[in-house]
């Protein structure tokens, strides 16, 4: 009575990229996005482009500002050690 498999991650997403894709979907600017966070335009950018790690107090930033949970941006793609190191 196996009827189910079980679900695979087909795509890894960094936490950067879970930040961009969710603000894209709701068609933020970098700008737009950055001060409804309360974040410098900059730090926005680094870490959409992953140059610098997403720590807790900015997820819940960047969480509030889009409306979601903060584990959203961080886990989506999976446990980031980078999380925890701020």
């Amino acid at each position: 009575m196996n009827e189910f498999r079980p679900a695979t991650r087909s795509i890894e997403v960094s936490p950067g990229e879970s930040v961009r894709i969710l603000r894209e979907l709701q068609e933020l600017t970098q700008k737009e996005f950055a001060t409804r966070a309360g974040l410098p335009l900059a730090a926005l950018v680094e870490i959409e482009s992953d140059r610098s790690a997403l720590d807790i107090e900015q997820a819940k930033s960047l969480a509030r500002a889009l409306k979601c949970h903060p584990g959203a941006l961080v886990f989506l793609g999976g446990l980031r050690p980078s999380f925890f190191s701020a």
